[in-house]
């Protein structure tokens, strides 16, 4: 009895480890066909969705291949609305059809219709054409024209810049008088000269030089009502300002330095102004 025991015993003992790796062993194959049944489960999910998705195509191609149905009468049209309850009996008399067709109309392919723009000219008579026609002033009415004055051949641009620089010679070797004479009628004559705005300039200079600061200042406001986008603007504006003080009008004066350092920032001429401006301050 004793040793069927015995053995009895050694044979459970040696079996409880093959117990444990069986069981391991299942346990891992479960779970790879676990992860083997999600993989097909999301592909057959894939096909499912790819299967829709050639239907609906499928579909929209068969909608399209249909050849469209003619023009549908007004009365077929009416017909097909769905009817009102009947207020007796309460039910619906008609329905409207589940499916309905798309008709495209194409536009015509015929021209617009002409539209005639030929319009016949008419003379007008001799008695309206004089009611349209006024008598030239100076005339006597019978319709001659004045001939007008030719205007004088312009001069050779050498032969002004030379009396230019001739008008400011005179000023540096002392003719003063004569320098701004030259350099007034020089402006005058040519106004639309490039250097025009300079010959005032320098003229109002002259003036300044001979102590004349209020026919310097009319120089200068023509300098810069004359040429507003001229080079010597800023200088003309900062001249024009030192007349003003000169005549005692400081507060013209200021207004004017004010402007060159608002209309010409961070340019030479607004910082003299800028240092002006402060000396003339209270």
């Amino acid at each position: 009895m004793r040793p069927f025991l015995f053995r009895l015993f050694a044979a459970v003992a040696l079996s409880a480890p093959t117990a444990c790796a069986t069981t391991a062993a299942s346990q891992t194959e479960v779970g790879r066909l676990e992860a083997e049944v999600r993989t097909l489960r999301a592909a057959q999910a894939s096909l499912l969705e790819r299967l829709e998705r050639l239907e609906n195509r499928d579909a929209v191609s068969r909608a399209r291949s249909v050849t469209p149905a003619p023009a549908a009468t007004p009365a077929a049209t009416a017909s097909a609305k769905p009817q009102a309850a009947s207020p007796e009996g309460g039910e619906p008399l008609g329905l409207a059809p589940a499916e309905l067709t798309v008709v495209r109309l194409k536009p015509k392919k015929e021209p617009a219709p002409r539209i005639n723009t030929a319009v016949a000219v008419v003379e007008p008579d001799e008695d309206q054409m004089e009611m349209f026609i006024s008598p030239v002033e100076g005339s006597s009415g019978t319709g001659s024209v004045t001939p007008s004055r030719p205007e004088p051949p312009e001069k050779d641009p050498d032969i002004l810049d030379a009396e230019y620089e001739r008008a400011v010679a005179m000023l540096r070797t002392g003719n003063v008088e004569g320098g701004v004479e030259t350099l007034t009628r020089f402006a005058a004559e040519n106004p639309r000269h490039p250097r025009a705005d300079n010959a005032l300039y320098f003229s109002g200079l002259g003036q300044m030089g001979l102590q004349d600061p209020a026919g310097a200042a009319k120089t200068f406001e023509r300098l810069i009502k004359t040429y507003p986008a001229g080079d010597a603007v800023q200088d003309g504006m900062l001249r024009l300002a030192e007349c003003r003080v000169r005549l005692n009008q400081a507060v013209d004066a200021r207004a004017l330095y004010t402007r060159v350092v608002t209309q010409f920032p961070g340019t030479a001429a607004a910082t003299q102004a800028e240092q002006r401006l402060a000396a003339l301050s209270p």
